[in-house]
Parts: structure tokens; sequence; C-alpha cells
């Protein structure tokens, strides 16, 4: 019997699996799928459920903020825990938080009821982004950073693609509370196979083959692998003049992806008159260029690093990109879109600038940091970021009381104070730890 055990234990120690890193990128990518999916839910079905419990545009946007504000201090929490007990266990806390909250949507009644829900859900919500950062400076060396990092953001604008027809299907066949239900599950399922395949960071992985373990040791900084490092506190961190090239710019540009996924539903119901079915089939076409942006921007990055461009260089490089395709496309929603039709397609084109872009700016503190810190700064980025979101929502009905036309103009300005800042604060991107 024991003979057996010992034989068991020997096959198990023995099974690898190649190329690991793809496969924990591509659970993180799932995650976020339902993570917008999640998210979208109530965006999308809020004509319903405000008309069969009373509420108005107004409170949508105070249970927005609510949300926004959690969310904000979600990042920063969520990045000092996920420095602090790993990014296995940290997912399991994150997504749990966040998918028992969206299924309790189901049950709520009043404006307190989705508030606190809503603010429950951004704080699980937030711990994706940090903790994507983290894993990726673990798993992957510098040069292929910026494509993982890619991939994670796909997964977020696959979600939002997904989640516009998926959650008609549902509320056609179901209504609103039996849709929350459903949705909220899907993070409780994704547990298992994470649990499974992430068994704690690429040195101890017992699935590992040593090929890929020496690949990303090799690639990564002198930091990375310095065992004998500590997590820098935030204030540290924030010490570095660099730091503050991925505050300040997330800033002014995280605005311009939240304006088009908390508002876009609400402006096709307003400008076009459109209904549930009707937002769902046409929501989902941005998304369709945000994914292939966090795609391409990341290949385009990465490729330059490996063709001898310096990380500095393939970054500010890529960003910049970004920003013109960004401008350009905020531009023509003011100038040309005078149609559903050409108003999706010229979003398509803003979400693929901001993908193309805001992967290389996410990845930057993975640039700056070893996977021992990156954390704190990637969850303080985020909060810096939805901060300005907050102040934007509170400013979003009131303004489109006069012209969706001027918070575009708005949030057009924002694009090159947000390129600026990268290249004002980080005037070398590169570790500042060693």
């Amino acid at each position: 019997m024991i003979e057996v055990k010992e034989k068991a234990e020997a096959r198990k120690a023995g099974f690898k699996l190649k190329n690991l890193r793809w496969w924990i990128i591509g659970l993180i990518a799932l995650a976020t799928v339902i993570n917008y999916i999640d998210r979208s839910a109530l965006a999308m079905m809020w004509p319903d459920v405000s008309r069969d419990l009373g509420l108005t545009k107004n409170d949508y946007a105070l249970i927005l903020n609510v949300f926004m504000v959690a969310y904000a201090l979600g990042q920063s929490f969520s990045g000092k825990i996920f420095d602090k007990v790993g990014t296995r266990l940290g997912y399991v806390i994150s997504i749990g938080i966040w998918s028992v909250s969206s299924f309790c949507h189901a049950f709520a009644r009043s404006l307190f009821s989705f508030s606190f829900l809503r603010a429950t859900l951004g704080f699980g919500e937030a711990g994706n982004w940090p903790g994507a950062a983290k894993s990726n400076a673990e798993w992957f060396p510098v040069k292929e950073r910026a494509f993982a990092q890619g991939l994670f953001n796909a997964g977020a604008s696959l979600g939002a693609v997904v989640a516009p027809p998926f959650i008609a299907a549902l509320w056609v066949a179901f209504g609103w509370e039996i849709t929350f239900m459903i949705v909220g599950s899907l993070g409780m399922l994704w547990v298992l196979p994470w649990l499974i395949v992430n068994k704690g960071e690429p040195k101890n992985h017992p699935w590992l083959t040593q090929e890929e373990k020496e690949y990303i040791k090799n690639g990564q900084s002198k930091a990375d692998n310095d065992d004998c490092a500590k997590a820098l506190p935030l204030s540290e961190i924030l010490k570095k003049k660099e730091s503050w090239a991925v505050l300040v710019s997330r800033f002014f540009l995280e605005p311009i992806w939240w304006l088009f996924v908390g508002w876009m539903p609400i402006y096709l119901a307003d400008t076009y008159g459109f209904d549930v079915k009707e937002i769902g089939a046409f929501a989902w076409v941005p998304y369709v260029g945000a994914a292939l942006g966090s795609i391409v921007g990341g290949y385009y990055s990465g490729n330059l690093i490996k063709n001898g461009s310096s990380t500095d260089r393939a970054r500010k490089q890529t960003i910049s990109i970004g920003g013109v395709i960004m401008l350009s496309g905020l531009i023509a929603t003011i100038t040309l879109a005078d149609t559903p039709e050409i108003f999706v397609g010229i979003v398509a084109l803003v979400l693929f600038g901001f993908q193309f872009a805001i992967g290389n700016v996410q990845t930057i503190p993975s640039d700056l940091l070893s996977g021992k810190s990156v954390g704190s700064l990637a969850g303080f980025g985020g909060t810096i970021g939805v901060l300005s979101v907050v102040l934007m929502n509170f400013l979003v009905p009131q303004i489109a009381e006069i012209s969706y036309n001027y918070i575009f103009m708005m949030i057009a300005v924002f694009v090159p104070l947000g390129i600026g800042s990268i290249f004002l604060f980080a005037r070398k991107i590169k570790s500042i730890e060693e």
C-alpha cells in the first residue's frame, strides 16, 4: 500500500506542463472576462431594473460612483494583499467577494441595497488588476510582459464583447433577477481550475519545466531574482519620480475607457431610444477593437524589445501611437458620429487605441519594481485612475443634459496630458531598485 502511494506521488511530482506561464495568464484573462460580465450586467439591464424599482438616472450615477469609489480603494488594498499573500490566494479572495456580490444583486430592491452590493462588487473586482500585474512580473521575462498584459486586457475587452448579447439573452429568457444569479455563479466555478493549475510561484511550482523556469529567470531583472529583497512600502515607492509616471498617466487615461464601459448603454438609450435588446446588439462592437488593441499593442512593444529596442523606447513608442489613435477617434465622435453604426465603429477605434497604449502603461510598474513590490504601485495607480473616473461620473449626468459632445471633448484633452506625463516623470523606464 505504501509502495503504491509512493509511486503515485512520484508520478505526480514528475508531471510537467509546457508553457505553464501561458496557462496562468490564460486563466487570469478568463477571470477578466467574468469580471466584465459581472460589472456590465447592471448597466445593460438598468432600463428594466429602474422601471421595476422606480429608480432614476441620477440614482444610477450615484450607484456607479459608489462602485468606483470602492473599486478605487480596493485597488490599493488589493495590491498590498497580493504582495502579502501571493497571487494564488489573492485571486481566490478577490473573485470570491465579487462573485457573491454579483449573485446577491438579484435580491436588491432599493438605492441603498444596490449601492451596498456595487461597493462590495467593486472592492472585489479591483484585485484583478494589481493581481495580474504582479503575476506577470513573477511569471514572464521583461520582453514578454507587455504581450502578457495585452492578453489579460483582451479578457476585459472580450468580456465587454460577450456581456451585451449574453446578458440580453439571459434577460429575455429569465428576467433580471435570475440573470444576476447566473453571472454571479461564473466566478465561483473559475476558482476550481485556478487552484489546480496555479500551485505557487514559478520557483516552487512542481509542474514547471526546468527549461521554462530558466527562461523566465534569465529574462527578469536582478531585483526580480533577489530572494533576499523585501517588498518596498508605498511611501518609499512614491519617493521615486518614475512612479508618478504611472499615477498621473492613469489619472488622465482611465476615464476614457470607463466613460464607454459605464455610460455607452445609457448613451445609446438616450440618443437612439434603444431598449435592452438593441443595446445588446450594438454595445459589444467597440470591444472587438479593444481586444485587438490589447493584443497588437502588447505584441508591438514586445517585438521592439526582441529586435533590440530598450524597454524605455518600446513602452513610450507604443503608448504614443495608442494616444494618437485615441485622440483621432474622440475628435471623430464629435464631428462624424451621426448614426449608431458610425458611432460604435468610431468608439471601436478609440478603444483600440486605448488598449494599444494602456497595456504598456500597466506594465511600467513591473519595469520599475520587482515582483515583490509591483502590486503596491499597480494597485495605487489603479486607485488614482479610478478617482478621476469618479469625478467624471459626477459630471456626466449634468453635461449630458446639454450635449454628450462636451464629454467627448473633455476626455480628448486628457489624452495628451496622460501620454505627456510618462515622458515628463519617467525620463528612462528601467528598474529603480537596482
